[in-house]
């Protein structure tokens, strides 16, 4: 029986024929017989173009209407990409020198691509969506079908290079049971979104192309494994244990705890009003993480003082008298401000963002904090705010002092290998501190988080993270001050198990993870998690050292 092994994304079992994606269009060279439009004819292919990308947009936002959570929010961007003035004007542009609609949709992708691409991080994710957004318009200047992921007419599992985020959202759980991708990251779109559908996943499997439509496979999200033409018997149990763990986990309420009583804190991570409104539908007791950088983004000039305080209070408002973690804004180069010119940065990661924005515009930080200090009192809150990207006892005590000065309890994120190591001399300069772990795993091992080729390096179960992470929660433990983990690896179940047993005291994810995380906790002790966390420190590779836990904890 072979196996091909991924890096697990969202836990669960599937058994299942295998299905595949349809080709997309690519580049549609192959499709469009013209290489120039008349000049007299180019208005009229200018409105063929515009008429399509209204009819892709207005499709998307329609299915967005009848999805929720993380699955709407992102075919509403989607349907934004369609009508961006970017792309648009880009494609434009090419069809009045004479490029046919469809050929000039590939130029401006290709040409947006390679930007996003070499500005990282966030953007460079932003190009599987556009070019799923290219495909959809091309389709529809053409006459040709939609494209999309084929309906299967009986339970079954889907393997694809990649998904765009528009096909993820719109797929039918009961129909398609699992997802495995050659490509893709634990923090990608479309795991955000298989998490939400309570879809097994798998991502960065090499090997997919040589399993052919139709074979039989066994999907185990939560071992990262895919077994090839299982032993029937055994893969039904499977499947039956799956879905009776399924069962408790639909029932967990929270409070976040342990068999034995040891409290945990289960939180959000949100990023707006909306979001934080659509948490207060799952089982956490607040937010952990409070993402602001999108009332940042995409604005000409720096948002108003009195324009945050509105902001910040939906969010404040969502959990009256519950916990709210305020992170400071995470921009930088990565994720570029309009209104700030940031120049040129040979690797955007290891550049000015987060908190290091303060050196050359501190009126940035100075405003921010103002307004998360009035939007705390309006609500009557106790506002708990952090800041990114620090990476000594320095700048945690100048960033504390600015805090503090507003009656506000100061923390700040350890996402960087230095503070975590300094851990001790940090957290004596604040109040408590939160663990990023998608960018402390991502500078640990010099991986960058979004490249499918370097999934398996940026496993937050890599055994060098783990003892980062069990060095700053020993440091909290000594100074007496909490310690949680925001990043995605709080939303992996049987590692939060292990987090919990080094001694981390929340652990704040997308609020879809919350049930499976609580309901784990609530079925061990303290003493198999702390057993859990030894074992998995004692390896060396992370796959061993999720097996390692995974056995302690089944004991």
């Amino acid at each position: 029986m072979e196996s091909l092994q991924g890096t697990p994304v969202v836990g669960g079992i599937a058994y299942g024929p295998v299905i595949r994606a349809g080709e997309r269009i690519g580049a549609a060279g192959d499709l469009e017989t013209r290489t120039e439009v008349d000049e007299a004819d180019r208005d009229a292919e200018q409105a063929r173009f515009t008429a399509a990308a209204a009819a892709v947009a207005a499709r998307l936002r329609d299915r967005a209407s009848h999805a929720s959570g993380a699955a709407a929010e992102v075919l509403i961007a989607t349907a934004g990409l369609a009508e961006d003035r970017g792309w648009t004007g880009a494609v434009a542009k090419r069809i009045a020198d004479g490029a046919p609609a469809a050929l000039a949709a590939t130029g401006a992708t290709a040409q947006f691509a390679e930007m996003f691409t070499a500005l990282g991080g966030v953007m460079a994710e932003r190009v599987t969506d556009l070019e799923d957004v290219r495909d959809r318009v091309i389709a529809e200047v053409l006459g040709l079908p939609e494209p999309g992921v084929p309906v299967p007419e009986s339970p079954s599992v889907l393997f694809a290079d990649d998904l765009a985020p528009a096909d993820t959202a719109g797929l039918d759980p009961a129909l398609v049971t699992a997802l495995v991708t050659r490509l893709g990251g634990p923090t990608s779109h479309t795991a955000i979104i298989a998490r939400q559908l309570g879809i097994p996943c798998v991502v960065a499997v090499a090997g997919l192309d040589a399993v052919a439509a139709g074979t039989t496979v066994l999907v185990d999200g939560t071992a990262g494994s895919v077994e090839i033409d299982p032993e029937p018997t055994a893969a039904r149990a499977a499947v039956a244990e799956s879905r009776r763990q399924a069962e408790v986990v639909a029932a967990w309420s929270g409070p976040g705890r342990t068999a034995d009583g040891h409290e945990v804190a289960v939180l959000a991570n949100v990023a707006d009003g909306v979001s934080a409104r659509a948490a207060t539908g799952y089982p956490v007791e607040g937010i952990g993480l409070f993402r602001t950088e999108l009332t940042f983004l995409d604005r000409a000039d720096e948002p108003t003082v009195d324009e945050q305080v509105v902001l910040y209070r939906e969010v404040i408002d969502a959990f009256p008298g519950g916990k709210v973690v305020i992170r400071t804004l995470d921009a930088g180069s990565d994720k570029p401000l309009r209104f700030v010119d940031h120049g040129a940065e040979a690797n955007p990661a290891l550049g000015i963002r987060g908190n290091r924005l303060t050196a050359t515009h501190p009126e940035i930080r100075t405003n921010q904090l103002d307004a998360i200090a009035r939007a705390a009192e309006e609500s009557g809150a106790t506002a708990r705010v952090m800041a990114p990207m620090i990476a000594g006892p320095a700048e945690a005590a100048d960033f504390a002092a600015e805090v503090r000065s507003r009656g506000m309890i100061a923390g700040v994120m350890i996402e960087i290998p230095s503070a975590a190591i300094l851990a001790s001399a940090v957290l004596a300069e604040v109040d408590f501190v939160s663990i990023g772990t998608n960018d402390l795993t991502q500078y640990t091992m010099a991986a960058d988080r979004m490249s499918a080729e370097l999934a398996e390096l940026t496993d937050p179960w890599q055994p060098a993270v783990l003892h980062l992470i069990e060095g700053v929660a020993r440091a909290g433990a000594d100074a007496g001050k909490p310690v949680g983990v925001c990043g995605e690896a709080a939303a992996d179940p049987l590692l939060a198990c292990v987090l919990v047993g080094m001694g981390v005291s929340s652990l704040s994810s997308a609020p879809v993870a919350a049930a499976a995380v609580g309901a784990r906790l609530g079925q061990v002790s303290l003493a198999q998690c702390r057993d859990a966390a030894r074992a998995a420190l004692a390896t060396s590779e992370a796959a061993a050292a999720r097996a390692a836990a995974a056995a302690v904890l089944a004991g």
